[in-house]
């Protein structure tokens, strides 16, 4: 059955507030209409202006260089320049995107060497360099990738991880081959052999299944670096690693100076060669520093500095040289930034109007430069003066134009969960924000619909920031909960850790868990649940399809639907993160935690979203379940986005997603949503939930 297209009604646009030139107009009293038909200024179109989205932020002498997203140009990610003056002009000429796929998920992927800007471009994965606006030149051979490198201005260079992907290393080592290695940036007008091998970088490091963090101490004397190996994950058991580097550029004998059973990250040098360090021993991951000879706790306090290494070249902290460092620190998905003496190991939190922030860096004056979020705007570029927290908003990528009128803020909660393994009594965390939107009021009587947000990770965390992703749907009439379920980051290892062999157990729990607890509080109806979720998130809510009754509908962002053959396909760094998280291969328990092999329970619809590249969670899981839920004669509706990997980039897909799934729910519990949306099909149609 197809899904007819929709438009608005007279009654529905009548009642919507409009914004003209500052001034509010509404009509004279709420209109009552069902949860989910609300018309709203928030339309799928903004979210896709609103993914236009800043990264990898870099402090270039007194400019600022970042990375920015553009949908409308099919997703691909530019750098953008910043001068002392406020100019920006856009660095990456179009054929060009600043993206790295080392470990899939990437992360740092511009560096500046001298009078040139390195990059590593999305298509061939070489890196380039740039000089002065001129075309960007390919510097070193296909096959191999980039990622958190560090110059080495002694000889011209860069050392970085690099990720190898030739067939002959596959076939060699059974998998590709990470490294850090020395790659050399030819000057100006020099000649250079971008395909021969040697353009491929010296190798520095090597025996390890994985590195990060290369970094130089102040004299270029010695490299440190952090390491960890199959099948852990970084933020399990790591190492760090200290060398002297000769002066021919070869590496002495590496001495592990701490790290092995424990998570340990982030190591930076300081001016007088004291190495800072990021280590969970005490059940937070907190500041520590090594002289040499000791290693010491610098500011202990039960909250997290660092966090979950998915992309390379996090930075959660930054060194003055003057014996302060500046810092994030989060707790219970809430961060703030503060300065530390680092000789008292004295705290100072800074007193600033945002939930959420980036990475930690330093400008040319002294002062923090980091993105912010707040509870009711966008996302900002800031400096900050660690003096007094005086900021200032140098850069937006999008402006807040919803009112505040229809802003749902978002209100944190703890509630019970399901007992731990000892029958120890456990709470859990979420965000939840109500439906706001005041044209509108549901019927008398009438709860709003409730949808669960599942994050991915699983070891993330969701923060209870503005997203217009959010106010879309609030503003129709959901309600919405952000679970940070047993495994999510910012609560303390030990609650990191209650998902290690739980996956589809524990955040299956605490999502239902967070449903009871706002029906129990009137502010849900237990008939009408959705759960959505992408990656991870997508696993967790197939997952409660399948084991509980407590959901209506679902929607699956690239989920993962069978355990055991993700394990068979996935890429490199995830290859077996089922270890930590189900348990060692075993076919029977894997089948038993996989969704796709429990369907005689799924009897809900779902809608399901994929991208036909996407080398994380590949389409064959999502084709998978939509099959089976065929064969099921399970309501259903699928989209599969070329050119698509692991998450949407594209503006036209963007829009397709969002407008695709309103109008799904409103088939599922009986409205008609006020946008006008394009027709798509929906296998197995059943009469709308009363």
């Amino acid at each position: 059955m197809r899904l007819p297209r929709r438009t608005p009604t007279p009654r529905l646009g009548l009642a919507l507030l409009a914004t003209l030139g500052g001034a509010a107009i509404a009509a004279p009293s709420p209109t009552v209409a069902p949860h989910g038909s609300w018309a709203s200024p928030v339309a799928a179109a903004d979210l896709a202006r609103a993914a236009v989205a800043m990264s990898d932020v870099r402090v270039e002498g007194e400019a600022l260089v970042w990375r920015e997203s553009r949908p409308a140009e099919g997703g691909r990610l530019v750098l953008v320049r910043r001068e002392a003056d406020g100019r920006l002009h856009t660095a990456t000429p179009e054929g060009f995107s600043v993206r790295t796929r080392v470990h899939e998920y990437g992360g740092s992927s511009h560096w500046r060497v001298g009078d040139a800007t390195v990059f590593a471009n999305f298509s061939d994965q070489r890196l380039h360099v740039q000089r002065d606006g001129a075309a960007p030149v390919a510097i070193t051979p296909p096959g191999f990738r980039y990622a958190d490198c560090v110059a080495e201005p002694a000889r011209n260079a860069l050392l970085c991880v690099r990720e190898d992907h030739t067939a002959s290393t596959r076939r060699a080592n059974g998998e590709e081959r990470n490294e850090i290695v020395r790659v050399h940036v030819p000057a100006a007008g020099a000649a250079h052999d971008a395909d021969a091998p040697a353009a491929a970088g010296t190798v520095l490091v090597t025996g390890h299944d994985f590195v990060a963090y290369p970094r130089l101490d102040p004299e270029g004397a010695r490299l440190a670096w952090m390491s960890w190996e199959h099948p852990q994950m970084p933020w399990e058991h790591t190492r760090i690693h200290v060398a002297p580097l000769r002066p021919d550029g070869s590496l002495g004998d590496p001495q592990v100076v701490f790290g092995g059973d424990r998570s340990v990250l982030e190591p930076q040098w300081d001016r007088d060669g004291t190495l800072y360090f990021i280590d969970e021993r005490s059940g937070w991951w907190n500041l520590y520093a090594w002289d040499g000879r000791a290693v010491r706790a610098v500011a202990p306090m039960a909250r997290e500095f660092g966090g979950p290494l998915w992309q390379l070249g996090m930075q959660t902290y930054a060194l003055t040289g003057d014996g302060r460092a500046v810092a994030r620190t989060s707790l219970a998905a809430v961060d703030e930034l503060g300065v530390i003496d680092l000789a008292s190991g004295a705290y100072r939190r800074l007193d600033l109007p945002f939930v959420a922030f980036g990475d930690v860096r330093l400008d040319a004056r002294g002062r923090i430069v980091t993105l912010a979020t707040p509870v009711d705007d966008e996302t900002a570029l800031l400096a900050v003066d660690p003096a007094d927290g005086r900021f200032e908003v140098l850069h937006r990528t999008a402006k807040r134009t919803l009112d505040r009128a229809f802003v749902s803020i978002g209100e944190r909660i703890e509630f019970p969960t399901a007992p731990g393994p000892d029958g120890e009594p456990r709470t859990a965390h979420a965000t939840f924000y109500p439906p706001v939107n005041p044209g509108f009021r549901g019927p008398e009587g009438e709860k709003p619909i409730l949808i669960v947000l599942i994050h991915g990770g699983p070891t993330s965390v969701s923060k209870p920031t503005f997203a217009l992703s959010r106010q879309f749907w609030t503003s129709r009439g959901f309600a919405l909960v952000d679970v940070n379920y047993g495994g999510s980051t910012t609560f303390g290892r030990d609650y990191r850790r209650r998902l290690n062999g739980q996956w589809g157990v524990v955040d299956v729990q605490d999502a239902v868990a967070a449903v009871d607890f706002l029906v129990a509080q009137g502010k849900a109806d237990p008939a009408r649940v959705a759960i959505r979720g992408g990656s991870a998130g997508g696993f967790t809510t197939l997952a409660a399809l399948a084991f509980t009754d407590r959901f209506r509908a679902g929607a699956n962002l690239f989920g993962v639907s069978d355990i055991q053959a993700l394990a068979a396909t996935s890429h490199k760094f995830e290859r077996l993160y089922d270890v930590s998280l189900v348990g060692p291969p075993d076919e029977a328990l894997y089948r038993a935690r996989s969704p796709l092999f429990h369907l005689e329970g799924f009897t809900e619809p779902l809608i399901t979203f994929q991208g036909d590249e996407d080398r994380i969670v590949p389409p064959e899981q999502s084709r998978a379940i939509v099959a089976a839920l065929d064969r099921q004669g399970v309501m259903h509706a699928y989209f599969e986005f070329a050119g698509e990997q692991h998450g949407f980039r594209k503006a036209e897909n963007i829009i397709r997603a969002q407008e695709a799934e309103l109008a799904f729910y409103g088939a599922v519990f009986g409205f008609i949503p006020a946008d006008t949306i394009a027709p798509f099909e929906i296998r197995h149609r059943r009469p709308p939930a009363d």
